[in-house]
């Protein structure tokens, strides 16, 4: 099983950027998918999870109603779309496959290696 996040980058604050999770050899499309982050010196913390239907969603405090997490089933693939950028969200990004259908902040079992985001002021 593998997954490979992208879309990463150097960036502003106020300025978006959309991640992507390639699914390989594991069949996403049958469990929750999730988004964690990891800031240099920082516990990696939770963002984002979504079932696997698409229409259940989680986020944390730190980016609800800033980013979207979202999914393609037919694509494996899942999503972090990030708006309003700030310089606290600079971390290393990775996506997480769940062990449930739905959402949960802490059951994962494989992982991607992570796309780094960083915001200047």
């Amino acid at each position: 099983a593998q997954l490979v996040e992208s879309g990463g980058g150097l960036v502003q604050a106020g300025d978006s950027l959309r991640l992507s999770c390639a699914a390989s050899g594991v069949t996403a499309s049958v469990t929750a998918m999730g988004w964690f982050r990891q800031a240099p010196g920082k516990e990696r913390e939770f963002v984002a999870a979504i079932s696997k239907s698409g229409f259940s969603t989680d986020y944390s405090d730190a980016v609800k109603g800033r980013f979207t997490i979202s999914r393609d089933n037919v694509k494996n693939m899942v999503f972090l779309q990030m708006r309003s950028l700030k310089p606290e969200d600079t971390a290393v990004y990775y996506c997480a496959k769940g062990r449930r259908s739905y959402p949960t902040r802490d059951e994962y079992d494989y992982w991607g290696q992570g796309t780094q985001v960083t915001v200047t002021s």
